[in-house]
């Protein structure tokens, strides 16, 4: 199959990012041309200047929309694309030169209609943002589902790194309106169309996660949200694994509750997961300031999606209303 490759990039207030992610395209080592579909969701700081710059480095389109969700605008870059292979980026993140020599390779060796990549933290990047890095890729704290070729299930792509073809975009109609939440649903409407999936463990990107505690908190709780309206939706897709961060969180309040009585055991098993975890985030980071951050960023991410997965499953489980009803704040509106 001849690949022509189109990046499909929605764009919200965040004119430094995309100027960051334009240049590591414009030096990409891959020797066939490619396009970049830069999509503005109603944006009040607009991009267009920055993409102005790169006109002469990359073939480039900047489009403009009112505002409804990345989602939506990247359905809204793939209808306007030329390519016949989309990969689908953040704003927020930087590509290393090789990607697309990579995937190219890959998809010729192994085609599929949809694949994804991992997420790296760039050296770069603060001790808060690899500390956050190491929780949301970790094989000890999210199986390893968003990039690790010890991943516990069938790969799931997700739309920071994910590329999806022209036949595949077609037949799903693309991503719905839930967010977060719009990358596993469409994954899983890909699966039933017939279409494969891969992990390409080689096609990393570095995201930035441009987040502080307070906004990883939010982002992880909506994540723990969505996946009782995926579960609704795909129930085919639910596992008992989707319930283990609120069972950690239980687990450590009993574990606690029993220490005052003296009972040990419970309490001296957590501290033996908090060791393994701050022993591997030191080997992977090389940094003991990272190694101690990724103890909070776990339990961020535990407490928040534990919550935000719990609260969900108990009111879907009690309403006859339908999610968009009932959640409407994890719906946007489409044009």
């Amino acid at each position: 199959m001849d690949l022509f490759f189109s990046f499909i990039v929605p764009v919200y207030n965040r004119p430094s990012e995309i100027n960051e992610l334009l240049e590591s395209l414009s030096v990409q080592d891959y020797d066939k041309p490619f396009e970049v579909v830069i999509v503005e969701d109603g944006s009040s700081e607009s991009s267009e200047d920055i993409v102005a710059k790169y006109k002469d480095k990359l073939s480039i389109t900047y489009l403009k929309k009112k505002n409804s969700g990345p989602g939506d605008s990247r359905n809204y870059g793939m209808d306007r694309a030329r390519g016949n292979y989309f990969i689908v980026l953040d704003s927020d993140c930087i590509i290393p030169s090789q990607y697309l020599t990579v995937v190219e390779k890959s998809l010729t060796n192994n085609y599929v209609d949809c694949y994804g990549g991992p997420d790296a933290a760039h050296p770069s990047f603060t001790s808060v943002q690899k500390a956050i890095n190491y929780a949301m890729t970790s094989i000890f704290t999210t199986g390893g589902i968003r990039g690790n070729k010890r991943a516990v299930g069938k790969f799931q792509p997700r739309s920071f790194n994910m590329g999806i073809s022209k036949e595949a975009f077609g037949k799903t109609h693309g991503y719905g309106n839930i967010h977060p939440g719009e990358d596993p649903d469409l994954t899983f409407r890909i699966w039933e169309a017939g279409f494969e999936t891969k992990l390409i463990e080689d096609a990393f990107v570095y995201h930035k996660r441009r987040i502080d505690w307070n906004k990883f908190y939010t982002q992880v709780k909506k994540f723990g949200m969505v996946r009782p309206i995926l579960n609704h939706w795909h129930p085919d897709t639910a596992k008992f694994t989707y319930w283990l961060p609120t069972l950690f969180c239980f687990g450590f309040v009993g574990a606690v509750t029993l220490l005052i009585f003296g009972v040990l055991w419970p309490i001296i098993l957590y501290a033996l997961y908090f060791g393994l975890l701050f022993v591997h985030s030191l080997v992977i980071n090389k940094n003991f300031k990272v190694a101690m951050l990724s103890l909070i960023a776990v339990v961020i991410q535990f407490a928040g999606y534990g919550f935000g997965f719990f609260k969900n499953s108990i009111l879907i489980g009690i309403s006859n209303k339908k999610p968009e009803e009932l959640f409407p704040k994890l719906f946007f509106k489409t044009l």
